[in-house]
């Protein structure tokens, strides 16, 4: 049987304005970037792994750590606002266009996300490939606090009263009889290559997603210090644990 193939994109721009330099930092050992790069060649599912980057600094680093950078970003898809998507569909089409064959579906892999386990990458490759009207399928965790229950925003009123967020939480007053609230925590995205190719902007308002749900343990993307600081100790305490890394 031929086997499917799917591409690994590991998104890394070089100008990060919420932690500079980001993708270079060490945790745990290894820059934040090596995380996906060791995920992604443990995922069993993976056919090839590309990082896609405008810096030469970061594709260096990521050769070092056994990544591929078979071509330098564009620099009018390095912009602090580029949307997600013609970055992947660059890598795409690059890659296809250098093999002379295409892949069936393409999983993102952003370096913010490290808390990964290779197995969960496969099973949604499978889940993908199984199920017909399908375009694409994202992690999502259940988070610590149900904002069901307590998300609030500022009412339109002169005394500035709070109102529920949610119509959902009206009536509820214990936290155990709220709806069970999922969200996209950013972990992975695997989509068909054929959805990527037509993808215009957001991809859950233009495609057909089912989720993968993972503990929220998993669920970081580092935007700022303390967020790597906080997923820095945790894999330390043993509560993260990286399969590519002996003892964690």
């Amino acid at each position: 049987m031929t086997r499917t193939r799917i591409l690994a994109v590991i998104p890394a721009r070089g100008g990060s304005k919420g932690l500079p330099g980001k993708n270079t930092r060490p945790l745990a050992g290894l820059p934040l970037i090596a995380h996906s790069i060791r995920a992604a060649a443990l995922t069993d599912a993976v056919t090839r792994c590309v990082v896609s980057t405008d810096s030469e600094q970061i594709a260096a680093l990521a050769r070092q750590y056994g990544g591929e950078t078979p071509f330098l970003r564009p620099a009018e898809l390095a912009a602090d606002d580029t949307p997600m998507a013609p970055v992947v569909r660059h890598a795409l089409e690059w890659c296809e266009r250098e093999e002379g064959k295409p892949y069936a579906a393409v999983l993102l892999l952003d370096p913010t996300s490290p808390a990964r386990v290779p197995q969960q990458l496969t099973d949604a490759a499978e889940r993908l490939l199984a199920t017909d009207g399908l375009d694409g399928v994202v992690s999502v965790s259940e988070p610590t606090f149900n904002p069901v229950w307590v998300g609030v925003r500022t009412g339109g009123s002169a005394d500035g009263a709070l109102e529920r967020y949610f119509q959902a939480g009206t009536g509820v007053t214990r936290r155990q009889d709220a709806e069970r609230f999922l969200r996209i925590n950013g972990n992975f995205y695997l989509w068909r290559a054929e959805f990527v190719r037509r993808l215009e902007s957001s991809w859950f308002d233009e495609g057909r997603h089912a989720g993968a749900e993972i503990p929220e343990s998993q669920a970081f993307s580092i935007d700022d210090a303390y967020e790597f600081r906080l997923i820095d100790a945790l894999i330390g305490a043993g509560i993260i644990e990286l399969p590519w890394i002996e003892g964690k």
